[in-house]
């Protein structure tokens, strides 16, 4: 007899169905959303299954590997392609969706994605602070901009070196604005050092990155593109 699993995962927890090749529910439970507790489990119950399927997402990509180091046959499937097939289910629960995955699993009715590596996962998570931070530093740098516009003080044209005195220069005298712009000019300080320094860390990943550099050989494709 073959046995297909389906795992709905969750922040905290996770809910886990096993069915038969007849689609008749073997057992089912909810663990900690950890890979050794959830591979502890799989192996307790010491059935042979054919699949285990996980919807692909954040937090089933470390499950993911984790299962698949284990020796499990386990499957990434994309989410609109599992969504589609959930639309019938009138109410969704963590139980109802693994229950739903498991069934996909036995009749083959998935579409698997693969699972990013690890040092994907890194460059991924790289350029999304990189991203974080800029967007930040562009909102400290506007929102002095419209307070003192408020007041009738027009910053214009600057440059990243320029912009500080400038600020500086319009807020003197008015005690207030002054310690409004020291306060902000304080936080942009700490966001373009940092943003700096994953400037740095982007261009060291693209040098190293044998495709990255081969795409940025290309006219106009530069080290934030290669890598994404």
């Amino acid at each position: 007899m073959e046995y297909y699993c389906g795992i709905d995962v969750s922040l905290e927890q996770s809910s886990v169905c096993v069915v038969d090749a007849t689609g008749s529910i073997v057992c089912e439970a909810t663990v900690a959303s950890d890979r050794d507790v959830s591979i502890a489990w799989l192996s307790v119950m010491d059935l042979p299954l054919s699949r285990i399927g996980l919807e692909a997402g954040r937090l089933s990509q470390g499950l993911y590997a984790g299962l698949a180091k284990a020796g499990f046959a386990v499957e990434l499937l994309e989410t609109r392609h599992v969504r589609a097939a959930f639309k019938a289910m009138p109410v969704k629960t963590d139980k109802k969706a693994a229950r739903g995955v498991a069934q996909l699993m036995r009749l083959g009715w998935f579409r698997p994605v693969p699972c990013k590596s690890l040092p994907a996962q890194e460059v991924r998570a790289m350029l999304t602070a990189r991203k974080l931070v800029q967007a930040k530093l562009h909102d400290v740098e506007m929102s002095l901009r419209g307070i003192l516009r408020g007041f009738g003080l027009k910053v214009g044209h600057t440059t990243p070196r320029t912009f500080d005195p400038r600020i500086r220069e319009l807020v003197e005298g008015h005690p207030t604005l002054t310690t409004i712009a020291n306060a902000l000019l304080a936080a942009r300080s700490v966001l373009h050092r940092e943003f700096q320094g994953f400037e740095r860390q982007v261009r060291s990943l693209a040098r190293r990155n044998d495709r990255a550099r081969l795409l940025t050989s290309a006219p106009g494709v530069g080290v934030l593109v290669s890598l994404t």
